[in-house]
């Protein structure tokens, strides 16, 4: 009897165990099928518990060793084993994870978004279009386009929409640095402009280094009252991203067309990651004015119109050579079962 009580008092203390909880937000996923134990392991590795065998212990000792919900659950180091418990059998601790990627555009978030939460689209539609945020953050388009940071959401069961765009919002106001409110009077620029800019560096860098050189050509254009002739931008207009482009295009009627507009176009093109945004806040201080792409990735800059034609024309050589190499490269298709075929070269020229 005296051996029960112990056991007993000592389950009990186990189940206080950690009962304030302390330090932040530790994600833990629990896959389908998974064992209560399997759970217990999991927690113990990310630090929410001290002990997998206490938990197990007190779970068995209470009859809930068994109904766990998968997925994917944020909980704190120090929860109470029946706080823990209690989430993981009712699947209320389950949160919903959703990446925004640097330079994703609304039409891509706002679907996602919507995937995400479980909420019709046009929830998420009207929540992008919020005039209370639009005007907090003296954002003159019509939506937040560019203002829905990129980073790694966790959403509750039961987050709205709205919620969940005020959540991304803040994130932006966050990585938001007071340094660069002081640089936008010395560039005569608003904070919608620097957003706008920072949107069409992240489509166009490859390399991290290049982000403050590709908004100095941008910016020195604008300086100069030359037109951007940003290709991101018509892209945008034309609502198709990463396909080839051709001459007619740079004709499409859109004041996001920056190949016909002089300026920046209206708002963002898409959702600048902070790297991005800090090198439009501070462009290189470099006089280019035109850059092309090489095949790798890296951007050869230019201050004159010659030099860059110059550096178009290498540029296209080398894309025709690693063109050519690419096809080399390439496997023979599979001769069919067929008769040897009665004309031909061994090599052709």
């Amino acid at each position: 009897m005296r051996n029960r009580l112990l056991a007993a008092t000592a389950l009990a203390t186990l189940a206080a165990c950690g009962g304030t909880p302390d330090g932040p937000p530790v994600r833990v996923v629990i896959p389908r099928g998974a064992a209560f134990g399997a759970a217990a392991d999991s927690l113990a590795s990310k630090g929410v518990i001290g002990s997998a065998t206490g938990l197990r212990l007190w779970a068995k000792w209470k009859g809930r060793d068994r109904a766990i919900k998968p997925g994917t659950y944020e909980f704190r180091p120090g929860q109470s084993y029946a706080s823990l418990v209690d989430a993981l059998e009712s699947g209320k601790g389950v949160v919903r994870v959703m990446t925004v990627v640097e330079g994703w555009e609304l039409r891509q978030i706002v679907p996602q978004l919507a995937r995400v939460l479980e909420v019709p689209l046009d929830s998420v539609q009207a929540a992008v279009r919020d005039t209370a945020l639009l005007h907090r953050l003296d954002v003159p388009t019509e939506t937040l386009e560019g203002y829905l940071f990129p980073a790694t959401y966790s959403f509750g069961a039961g987050t709205s929409a709205r919620d969940a765009v005020h959540q991304m919002v803040a994130r932006f106001e966050k990585a938001w640095r007071p340094e660069w409110d002081a640089r936008l009077q010395e560039m005569a620029l608003d904070r919608h402009a620097v957003v706008t800019l920072a949107s069409i560096v992240e489509r166009e860098a490859r390399k991290p280094e290049e982000r403050p050189v590709i908004a100095a050509v941008y910016y020195n254009r604008l300086r100069k009252g030359m037109r951007l002739e940003a290709d991101p931008t018509v892209e945008y207009a034309l609502r198709r991203r990463g396909m080839r482009m051709f001459y007619r295009d740079l004709e499409v009627e859109s004041p996001y067309n920056t190949y016909r507009v002089k300026g920046l176009p209206p708002g963002p093109i898409g959702s600048p990651g902070a790297p991005s945004i800090a090198a439009a806040a501070s462009p290189a201080a470099v006089p280019y004015l035109f850059f092309v792409a090489h095949p790798d990735g890296h951007h050869e800059f230019r201050t004159t119109f010659a030099e860059h034609s110059q550096a178009v024309r290498e540029a296209r050589r080398l894309r025709d050579q690693a063109a050519r190499q690419d096809s080399l490269a390439r496997p023979m298709p599979s001769a069919p079962a067929a008769p040897a075929p009665r004309r031909g070269r061994a090599s052709g020229s």
